[in-house]
């Protein structure tokens, strides 16, 4: 049974009709009472991001210059990650996230991480030297150092982002698209040493079997590994206050380094066997493959059921129609609505504005029910509400026709 939270009722809201049949005249009055904190994310996130980007730009100018057949081996190691960019974009389309912060994933995972992963790992190999203890060893460094370290600095940043931009973080799939683009941002910059490295050793036979080995036939690992952090700190978002959100971060990142672990150490133990180790790591690439697809399916449609359910809280409240809820809430309905729309100028616009509002509603009315915000999130609501209304009364003005959306135009 679904929570329920007291909802304002809508007086004077649309008729009950297949879609609108009037649009609201009230215009909003209510100010944006998150302005002065979207203003100092969108600042900050601009000075993350022109940061990080130098430190990419210097990546790749230092490897074109010094690494071997530097030029070649960035374009091998762009291949698979715009593979995973696309992939993302396509799964990020229901509700998507701000272009800023896709791109700060994508940065974090190519530059910070990286750096943060050296610098701990050269910590950490000191500090048990001084102990007495040699940890240079490949096999050490490749089942205990590289999961625990390289884990920890990609997933804190999906932490950073739950708590200082929770709107934008709202569910396991956010945590999905998250996780993936700064899991493909640190395997791009991990390739360019792999391939050069191979370049060197075997020249170009050595760089196309790395190619191969690691842009095709596994190049969704690192995405893999992060996500086990979105979908837990995802999950917890949804329903949890920011302490409880920050604690399930950690069952993420304890998976994300097993699954870190079980691939680094079944590659260092059937190394020596041959085509039949090809074969075993090829089936686990498979495997961890198949759960980042599978994954990420299942969470983009329980996102279209989710909107759905919300927007029958405000449907039932008045505030729009069911017909509304049916167009919004699936994909077929929200392409019917697009086409309905193309057919008048200026009104497809609205329509997109209307479909993306209609999906940041579903997400406040959870965070509603799940007590998450208090009365500031009520506030927000009520403003989102009022700009929907907003959105709608402009569209209908430019469609200028009192029957609205006829479901007989879907084709």
């Amino acid at each position: 049974m679904r929570m329920r939270a007291q909802l304002q009722p809508r007086i004077g809201g649309p008729a009950e009709q297949p879609w609108v049949t009037q649009a609201i005249q009230r215009q909003p009055q209510l100010a944006n009472p998150t302005e002065g904190a979207d203003l100092a994310r969108t600042i900050v996130s601009i000075g993350l991001v022109g940061l990080l980007g130098i430190g990419l730009l210097l990546i790749l100018g230092f490897s074109a210059v010094l690494l071997p057949a530097g030029p070649i081996v960035i374009l091998l190691a762009a291949i698979p990650l715009l593979f995973i960019m696309l992939m993302v974009w396509w799964f990020d389309r229901w509700k998507p996230q701000p272009i800023l912060l896709l791109v700060a994933c994508l940065l974090w995972g190519a530059v910070a991480s990286i750096i943060m992963t050296l610098v701990a790992q050269v910590i950490g190999i000191t500090a048990l030297a001084l102990a007495g203890i040699d940890a240079s060893g490949d096999v050490l460094g490749a089942v205990v150092f590289a999961p625990l370290f390289e884990e920890s600095t990609k997933g804190v940043f999906l932490v950073v982002i739950v708590l200082a931009a929770r709107k934008y973080f709202e569910g396991p799939l956010d945590g999905w698209v998250y996780g993936s683009l700064i899991g493909a941002g640190f395997a791009f910059t991990e390739n360019l040493l792999y391939l050069s490295s191979s370049f060197e050793e075997a020249a170009l036979g050595g760089l196309a079997m790395t190619f191969v080995m690691r842009g095709v036939m596994s190049p969704l690992l690192h995405s893999t590994f992060v996500i086990c952090h979105g979908l837990s700190i995802g999950f917890a978002a949804r329903r949890g206050q920011w302490w409880l959100v920050v604690l399930m971060w950690f069952p993420g990142l304890i998976a994300g380094m097993f699954l870190h672990a079980l691939w680094n150490g079944t590659a260092t133990i059937v190394g020596s066997l041959g085509l039949l180790s090809l074969v075993i790591m090829v089936g686990l690439s498979a495997i961890m493959s198949g759960f980042w697809l599978g994954s990420g399916l299942l969470l983009r449609r329980n996102e279209s059921i989710h909107t759905r359910q919300s927007l029958g809280d405000y449907a039932n409240a008045g505030w729009l129609t069911h017909g509304e809820v049916d167009m919004l809430g699936t994909w077929k309905g929200r392409r019917a609505g697009k086409r309905w729309a193309n057919q008048y100028p200026g009104a497809l616009p609205e329509m997109r504005r209307l479909i993306r509002k209609s999906a940041d509603l579903a997400s406040i009315r959870t965070r509603v029910l799940a007590g998450v915000g208090g009365e500031k999130e009520r506030e927000v609501e009520k403003y989102e509400l009022d700009q929907f209304v907003k959105i709608r009364t402009n569209m209908m003005r430019r469609v200028q026709q009192p029957q609205g959306f006829n479901p007989a135009m879907r084709r």
